[in-house]
C-alpha cells in the first residue's frame, strides 16, 4: 500500500509553482539566466570558453544563492539585512540594565543597615547629655525634701 509522509507542521510547507520549485526560486533562477547566458556569448568572442563559463558561473552564483539559502525561516537578502543592522548600523556596545530583586533587597539590606548605625549612634548620644547633673533621673520634684 502507498502511503505519504505529512509534515506535521504545516506552516513549513511551501507552495512548488512549477519543476519542483517555489516562485521564489523560479524568479531568482530565471533572473541569473538572463544575466547570466548573454554574458557568456558576449565573452566567448574575447576569452576562451573555459574562463566565459568560469566568469558566467561566478555571476550567477549571487542569484542561485539568494534562491536557496534560508537560516532560521529567514531569506538570504534577510539574513544579510540582519547582519548589516548589527554590525554596522547599530551601536557596537548595548548595556544590560536590569532591576532584579535580589539587588533591590540587597540594597535595602544596606540602606536599614545604615539607618540603623544612624539611630544607634543617635541613642548613645541621648543618654550622655551634658545639661543633665550627674545625679538628676529626669523625675519632677514635688518640692519634698528626698528622705
Amino acid at each position: 500500500m502507498a502511503y505519504v509522509n505529512v509534515p506535521k507542521d504545516l506552516s513549513k510547507v511551501k507552495t512548488k509553482v512549477m519543476f519542483n520549485l517555489t516562485k521564489r526560486q523560479l524568479i531568482c533562477f530565471g533572473s541569473g539566466a538572463l544575466v547570466g547566458v548573454p554574458l557568456f556569448f558576449l565573452l566567448k568572442s574575447y576569452i576562451s570558453t573555459s574562463t566565459a563559463s568560469l566568469c558566467m558561473v561566478l555571476v550567477m552564483l549571487p542569484f542561485f544563492l539568494f534562491a536557496m539559502y534560508e537560516k532560521n525561516g529567514q531569506p538570504f537578502e534577510k539574513v544579510i539585512h540582519n547582519y548589516v543592522q548589527v554590525r554596522f548600523v547599530r551601536p557596537k556596545h548595548r548595556p544590560y540594565q536590569t532591576d532584579n530583586f535580589y539587588a533591590v533587597l540587597d540594597r535595602q539590606y544596606h540602606l536599614d543597615k545604615e539607618v540603623q548605625r544612624i539611630v544607634c549612634k543617635n541613642d548613645t548620644k541621648k543618654k550622655a547629655d551634658p545639661r543633665r547633673a550627674p545625679g538628676d533621673r529626669g523625675r519632677h520634684r514635688t518640692g519634698e525634701a528626698d528622705g
